[in-house]
């Protein structure tokens, strides 16, 4: 009895539990059900609005900002950016409306398709869409066609439309075209926006302004490859904004939600003028020698901006710019580096200017094991005993490596301590992605041996890269005072400044006075005495110094070819630009020469940047004997030419005249005016006048006028004061 009970007392809990289970169920499905019937009777209204506005959303898309400009030192555009597109069809969509491409013109077996059905087609369909496309891009509308079912046919991902870039122009017409007009999802049509960099002066300092790379990143921003546009890249690129693409009304409207920020401007210190002058000089030296390569560099003395630089080197199709190797060149610099040389053996005291050197017969056998150290002109039996002074001026080698090793053979860190006294290892930070550095070799580095020290004295055992040696003469002509290198003078935004770049002193001096104005002396004598003379010129005067060194091939001189260059300054006697002309492997069939190839360059471009800022006053100049002091007036209607003398403020002897006509004639200084008297009935003096005025007088007097020739009337046919024949022909001759 006692089991039974405890039994339904069990049932009975489970019934009671599962009652409860019950109800609670029966509570959430009364809340569901309630708030079903809230949000189909209460809230429809709020939620159909949602709903339309979510289906008339497309998602947010990126604002692309625009680049900004790099413009040359006086404001001029050298590099802006346009929009450029590469169009595709995508035909891989389930999307892709088939009926619609592959739709034709109407017909029947018995009647051809009439023109209406053609012209029907054409709005319509793949035969359409050829149509347009190949008159758009100039090619066969069967071709296309073809091309176009065979791409819809193996559902190809990326059919090109067109090979090349097209404009946005171009691109707003395209989109309206057949089948193309249906919509992206309907036609698989496919657009990629690129940025296409333009430079208006063309390839003027364009490896040294550098490029973009044309494909946007995922930000739908444009990348600096090189150059200034690396560089300042973060500066140029500006912020990408955000914007929102919703349907309202029916149309489709952009908001924006986070506003693009374009990208900043920056003004370089390029002159286009200088510019183009030294990249035709060069250009016409390494054709005329049919050389691999060549760099030149101008440069202010003052400031330390870079006027103009330029790298060519040879291709297939021509010289074209490609490597930066004014700024990035790892090279030997050769026979430019005996300034520093003697500037560091001046300085210490280890010669004077007129201190005697022996160089013999042009041959230094230093080492016995060892390469012999050679001068230029060792074939002709050298230069014997020259002074100091000398040796710079004919490049002796062999005089250099002598003053070097008798101050510095014993203790040769103190030449190079020396060398990096007077600034040449100066890290000059300049603003260029890629530029090297020198590199000195010095005791205790890879590779020195006894015989480094006489091979460095005169440019080998170093690699330099030009801008770095350029510096070095830029303070030698700005009085000691080394400065950085230029490239940008300030950032601009919306055309106002946000940061300038001043002229930045990198070391106040390099040697004393002294030092400076002997070795100032020694530059101009190798111009004018020396191996620089190609350089000379009568019209402004340069001081500078030739280099010539073999160019370094895994660790091998031989068959390797020269580098010869010229580093200087002009006007020498009140130096405003300095300049470096680097010429690299020219043909051997030309004797490789410094002062010749470089020199001849840096000559060319000093007479034409003096020519181009020689500004001459008019009022000082002589009087041309043969010049026309005033023009030759024509005789005309007496009151204009009068107006016309008044207005160029020359002097006529008359004030008052008698007739309305007048004759001009040049007296000295003044015009000097005669009547034209006009009798009735009597034909009139035209000679002197111009057609319009000499057609008017003969036609009022009831001649017909037939001319010959254009510029003043120098013969009619019948003479003045002859009596009219009214309706006869008159003959006037114009020269």
């Amino acid at each position: 009895m006692a089991e039974t009970n405890h039994t339904d007392v069990q049932a009975n809990g489970i019934l009671f539990r599962y009652f409860l289970v019950c109800i609670l169920l029966l509570f959430v499905v009364g809340g569901i059900v309630f708030c079903i019937a809230d949000i189909v009777f209460v809230e429809k209204k709020e939620w159909l609005k949602i709903a339309e506005r979510e289906r008339n959303r497309i998602p947010d898309r990126i604002i692309i900002p625009n680049r900004g400009n790099i413009y040359s030192s006086d404001g001029r555009l050298i590099a802006t950016s346009f929009p450029r597109y590469r169009i595709f069809m995508d035909f891989r969509g389930e999307a892709i409306d088939t009926l619609a491409f592959y739709q034709k013109p109407k017909t029947s077996k018995k009647k051809k398709p009439d023109s209406a059905a053609i012209a029907d087609a054409k709005k319509n369909g793949v035969d359409s869409l050829a149509f347009y496309l190949s008159e758009k891009f100039n090619k066969d509308e069967n071709t296309i066609k073809k091309e176009l079912k065979e791409a819809f046919k193996k559902k190809m991902k990326r059919y090109k439309i067109y090979d090349r870039y097209i404009s946005y122009t171009d691109l707003k017409e395209i989109r309206q075209f057949p089948f193309i007009r249906l919509g992206k999802n309907r036609s698989g049509f496919i657009e990629e926006t690129f940025v296409e960099r333009q430079r208006p002066f063309g390839s003027l300092a364009s490896r040294t302004i550098g490029d973009v790379f044309t494909r946007l990143d995922s930000l739908g921003q444009t990348q600096g490859r090189n150059g200034l546009e690396l560089q300042y890249d973060t500066i140029l690129r500006g912020k990408p904004g955000v914007k929102s693409i919703r349907r309202e009304a029916g149309v489709w409207r952009e908001m924006p939600i986070i506003e693009a920020e374009n990208g900043m401007d920056i003004r370089s210190t390029i002159d286009i003028e200088i510019q183009d002058i030294t990249e035709r000089a060069l250009l016409n030296e390494l054709r005329r020698t049919n050389a691999e390569s060549g760099s030149i560099i101008i440069m202010e003395v003052k400031t330390g901006e870079i006027k103009a630089i330029t790298n060519m080197e040879r291709t297939v199709s021509g010289y074209r710019e490609d490597m930066n190797y004014a700024v990035a060149s790892m090279t030997e610099p050769g026979s430019t580096f005996k300034t520093a040389s003697i500037m560091v053996a001046l300085e210490d005291g280890v010669c004077t200017p007129d201190e005697m050197i022996e160089t013999g017969n042009g041959v230094y056998d230093y080492l016995k094991n060892n390469r012999p150290i050679r001068d230029h002109n060792a074939a002709k039996g050298g230069y014997g005993r020259i002074p100091v002074e000398e040796v710079i001026w004919q490049s002796s080698n062999v005089g250099m490596a002598k003053i070097i090793l008798k101050g510095y053979e014993h203790d040769p860190m103190k030449f190079i301590n020396g060398l990096e006294r007077i600034g040449l290892m100066e890290d000059l930070r300049v603003g260029i992605v890629g530029a090297g550095r020198s590199l000195i070799r010095k005791p205790g580095d890879k590779g020195w041996s006894k015989a480094s020290l006489p091979w460095l004295s005169f440019g080998y055992e170093t690699q330099i890269p030009p801008i770095y040696m350029l510096a070095f003469y830029n303070a030698i002509a700005n009085d000691g005072k080394m400065m950085r290198p230029l490239f940008v003078k300030e950032i601009l935004k919306e055309g106002k400044t946000v940061e300038h770049f001043p002229p930045e002193v990198v070391r106040a001096s390099i040697c004393s006075g002294r030092t400076l104005r002997i070795v100032q002396d020694m530059l101009t004598g190798a111009v004018e005495q020396g191996t620089g003379r190609p350089a000379y010129s009568p019209l402004i005067r340069i001081a500078g110094k030739t280099g010539t060194a073999q160019i370094a091939q895994k660790g091998s001189y031989q068959g390797t070819g020269h580098q010869v260059s010229f580093a200087g300054y002009f006007p020498a006697d009140k130096p405003v630009y300095s300049c470096i002309a680097v010429i690299r492997r020219p043909s051997p069939t030309f004797y490789p020469s410094g002062g010749a190839m470089s020199g001849g360059v840096v000559k060319n471009v000093a007479e034409k940047i003096f020519a181009a800022q020689t500004k001459l006053d008019v009022k000082k100049m002589a009087v041309d004997s043969l010049a026309v002091l005033l023009p030759a007036p024509k005789a005309g209607e007496g009151k204009a030419l009068r107006k016309v003398l008044n207005e160029l403020d020359i002097k006529t002897d008359r004030k008052e005249m008698e007739s309305p006509w007048a004759l001009a004639s040049v007296n000295g200084d003044r015009v000097k005016l005669n009547d034209i008297h006009i009798r009735e009935g009597a034909v009139p003096r035209v000679t002197g006048m111009g057609a319009k005025d000499a057609v008017y007088l003969l036609e009022n007097a009831g001649l017909r006028v037939s001319l010959s020739g254009r510029g003043r009337v120098v013969s009619q046919s019948i003479q003045p004061g002859q009596q009219v024949n009214r309706g006869q022909t008159i003959t006037i001759t114009l020269r």
